[in-house]
């Protein structure tokens, strides 16, 4: 089993989650963050005041899923998230070593 971890744009949600769902993908977790990645922020200006911006809003997704939907998954995410602009964000894929169905205690290795 993998584990897929991806930090993207919250108007960018929508479009992933439907092209995941096309891919028959159902199963995630979603959070809302901040973070700043390799872009260091932007200073703007509010009421005369000069503020740095560095902690930027971004949506991390987790999915654990068998290999064999893993570049289905993949793919729905790249469609879903590229803008073409910097900070479209990252993806994250990790071994599972070992999964537990709390409600069944099924198990995988």
């Amino acid at each position: 089993m993998k584990l897929i971890i991806t930090y993207i744009r919250p108007e960018c949600l929508t479009p992933v989650k439907q092209a995941l769902y096309a891919k028959g993908i159902y199963s995630m977790s979603v959070t809302n963050i901040l973070g700043s990645g390799r872009g260091a922020g932007f200073t703007e200006t509010y009421r005369g005041v000069v503020m740095e911006v560095n902690l930027l809003k971004k949506v991390r997704i987790e999915i654990g899923l068998d290999e064999a939907k893993l570049e289905g998954a993949l793919d729905a995410i790249k469609t879903g998230a590229q803008t073409g602009k910097e900070g479209d964000g990252v993806i994250f894929v990790q071994d599972l070593n070992r999964t537990i169905r709390i409600r069944t205690g099924e198990e995988s290795l």
